[in-house]
């Protein structure tokens, strides 16, 4: 199997960072400078994304796989958006690999359907229609999706523009596979299994992730924790950098 790219900084506990959607592991780096003070932070690109274009994976499963070749034997995991995803369902078919698990502005299933609030489907069909013409217009259209309401939005795109165009564009082929999972992909029933400590965070003012889910996600995995970034959208790492890796050193030293 060919080898994911990952980039790995400090000592301590392992940490991996999963990114979302359309970005690569380099919108990690502020995070990972903070985190790395303290824990070995590890982050890598999934198939198909910045470094790690030229791979590819089928469906989530596929990628899970991928990431866990070259994980560490154990390590928390945090994923982001299309990240959390991953990162929760290597934690409910390979639990034995995580000892706890962070989702930011992630939900279990994105898209929405009656009595669940999520993206509708029309903007993710949108979505893929765009990408056949101009990707990175539209990369640059979800980022901007990503940083509105956030007072700083401005500056958040700014910033992680600069970081994930400092690597390969992706392959768009991965993009569209990306957008069937957060069309089809449901861990919800799964949720209640999770055995090891579960902490979930969104921002206020997320479009794509709204606060209702943060509601219903406490309903279906009780024994998880909660916190909401009251002047974050989407990125809450980028919006509120400081209180973000001071909320996951908590957990994480808990």
């Amino acid at each position: 199997m060919s080898k994911l790219h990952w980039q790995s900084q400090g000592e301590g506990l392992d940490i991996v960072l999963i990114h979302g959607w359309g970005m690569n592991g380099a919108v990690w780096q502020p995070t990972i400078d903070a985190l790395s003070v303290k824990f070995r932070v590890h982050s890598v690109d999934l198939p198909g994304y910045g470094l790690s274009h030229a791979q590819s994976a089928q469906d989530l499963d596929d990628m899970c796989q991928q990431v866990l070749a070259q994980a560490p034997q154990k390590a928390v995991y945090l994923g982001w958006s299309l990240g959390g995803l991953v990162a929760t369902n290597i934690a409910l078919n390979h639990p034995d690999r995580v000892s706890k698990l962070i989702t930011v502005a992630s939900s279990p299933k994105f898209a929405a359907e009656k009595g669940w609030r999520g993206i509708l489907p029309k903007v993710l069909t949108d979505f893929t229609s765009q990408l056949t013409s101009n990707f990175k217009l539209t990369i640059e259209g979800f980022m901007l999706l990503q940083a509105l309401g956030s007072p700083s939005a401005r500056h958040d795109v700014k910033a992680i523009k600069k970081q994930v165009f400092s690597r390969p564009m992706p392959d768009p082929e991965a993009l569209r596979i990306g957008l069937d999972i957060l069309s089809e992909v449901d861990l919800r029933p799964g949720l209640s299994d999770i055995s090891m400590p579960f902490l979930r965070l969104y921002g206020r003012l997320d479009g794509l992730v709204p606060n209702k889910v943060a509601t219903l996600v406490s309903e279906l995995a009780p024994s998880s924790e909660c916190c909401i970034f009251h002047s974050s959208s989407h990125a809450p790492f980028m919006s509120e950098p400081e209180l973000f890796c001071e909320t996951v050193e908590g957990f994480l030293e808990r």
